[in-house]
Formats: structure tokens, C-alpha cells, sequence
């Protein structure tokens, strides 16, 4: 699995997406780069250009460093703010010259301050490490097959889309963008169709679902088919179980 996915502002297809391995790093600013297209590897190796003149020609850099990432602000005025899109306005200040600053949140939005605009892009760290238990206590990190959180809200959308299955139909159709989101709403009031679509989108990330050959390459087929896929992922390998039903009536408890 990629260590860390970064999506630029306004994307609107996976192949925008900057994928990043462990020791990798993603330089951002103003500058346009001659070698390639943003995102591409270069001679310079890869790079996301943002042209907005309140933007630094060189504004930063981001450094995967396995699960986690860290940032390095190079602008000479401006702080950087990274926020936790599911925290509860949580977020950590990045100030002109810091470098390496780590970044711990799973979803990060890092918002960079542009004369009267706020700029934003997204960084994903999907890549969960967890000590193997069963082994030697000195053994190495185990990468998880399937790093999934049961408190982020992805995970409520894919119990949600496998809600009907779990509860004992396992022809049922799946629920659509529309009834996703009203189910969803008791516990999420500001779900809408794009939010759930977004974190659609990031299951096949973090499950590493590869594209079907017989999608169209945006709209409905396209997400029917990650649903129908992702769905019969997570059921196969008990992903997701009866218990975590619960979730969707907010006891959560119930199903650690």
C-alpha cells in the first residue's frame, strides 16, 4: 500500500492523485515545474504546483515516513494549519520555517493562507501498522491486509452499505448514494452525496480495490460498481459484522 495519497485542490479523478512511499517527498508552491505536469515524477521528483500569487515559489514540502507524514513549511511569513477533517476543529500549526513538523491525523487538509483566500488540498495516510502479538515481543510492525478504524466515519459508511447483507439478505441490493445518506444522517448531519462518495472513494484506497475494466470513468456505473465491489470485499473477509450494526444507532460500544 502507498504510504501517503495527496489529493490537490478541485481533483476530481484518482488519476490526480500523488501517491508517495515511505521516504519519498512531495514538493508544493507556486513555481511551475518544466519537467512534467504537477504530480509527475520530474527531474525533480514529484511536485504540486498551486498557482495563486499569494502562494511562495517554493511554499513547502511533504515527507512520507511510513503510517505518518511531515511537513515542512518554507514560506517566510505565512503558518500553515493542518486540520483533522473528522476532529472536532482539531488541528495542528505549522509556522514560516519549520521543517518536519509530524503530521499524525489518517484524513489531513492542509490550509495555506493565499491574500483573501484559503487553499487547500487533502493528505491521506490509509497505511495502519500494529505490533504482531502472536510472535516474539521484539518482532517487527505487522502490516494490517485490511487497516480499517471503526471510529471514522468511512466505517459507517460501509456498514451502512452492507447493513441490508448483514441483517441476513445477501441478494439485497445495495442502498443508493440517496439512501446512504439518510441513513447516515441521524449520526452524521452533514452528510450529502459528494461526502459519501468521498469516503466510497477512500475505502477502495485503503482496501485496495483495483479499478474494474468495465467502468465507465466517472459517474454512476463507476460508483455502483465500487460499492458492489466493495461490499462483497468486506462481507467475504468479515470486515464488517452484525455487531457493528450498532453503529448505525450510535452504540458503539457494542460492537468493541
Amino acid at each position: 500500500m502507498h504510504s501517503i495519497i495527496v489529493v490537490p485542490m478541485h481533483s476530481a479523478h484518482p488519476d490526480d492523485h500523488i501517491h508517495l512511499e515511505p521516504g519519498e517527498c512531495l514538493a508544493f508552491g507556486r513555481t511551475e515545474r518544466p519537467h512534467g505536469p504537477p504530480g509527475q515524477h520530474g527531474q525533480h521528483g514529484p511536485y504540486l504546483a498551486i498557482p495563486h500569487e499569494g502562494v511562495s515559489r517554493e511554499a513547502g514540502e511533504i515527507a512520507a515516513v511510513g503510517s505518518y507524514w511531515r511537513l515542512s513549511n518554507l514560506s517566510g511569513a505565512q503558518t500553515y494549519v493542518v486540520e483533522n477533517p473528522e476532529g472536532a476543529g482539531e488541528h495542528i500549526k505549522v509556522p514560516p520555517g519549520r521543517l518536519d513538523a509530524p503530521i499524525p491525523f489518517e484524513f489531513s487538509r492542509v490550509v495555506l493562507p493565499a491574500r483573501s483566500e484559503l487553499l487547500s488540498f487533502d493528505v491521506w495516510a490509509p497505511r495502519h501498522d500494529h505490533l504482531d502479538r502472536t510472535g516474539p515481543s521484539h518482532g517487527a510492525p505487522t502490516a494490517s491486509a485490511f487497516p480499517l478504524d471503526r471510529d471514522k466515519r468511512y466505517f459507517q459508511v460501509l456498514v451502512a452499505l452492507c447493513a441490508a447483507r448483514l441483517r441476513g439478505e445477501p441478494h439485497a441490493p445495495l442502498p443508493t448514494a440517496e439512501e446512504l445518506v439518510e441513513r447516515l444522517r441521524p449520526l452524521w448531519p452533514s452528510v450529502s452525496r459528494a461526502s459519501v462518495a468521498w469516503n466510497i472513494d477512500y475505502l477502495a484506497v485503503k482496501l485496495r480495490l483495483k479499478p474494474a475494466p468495465d467502468t465507465a470513468p466517472c459517474g454512476g456505473p463507476r460508483l455502483n460498481g465500487k460499492k458492489e465491489r466493495l461490499a462483497s470485499l468486506a462481507l467475504r473477509f468479515d470486515l464488517v459484522r452484525e455487531a457493528d450494526l450498532a453503529l448505525l444507532s450510535g452504540k458503539a460500544e457494542a460492537t468493541r
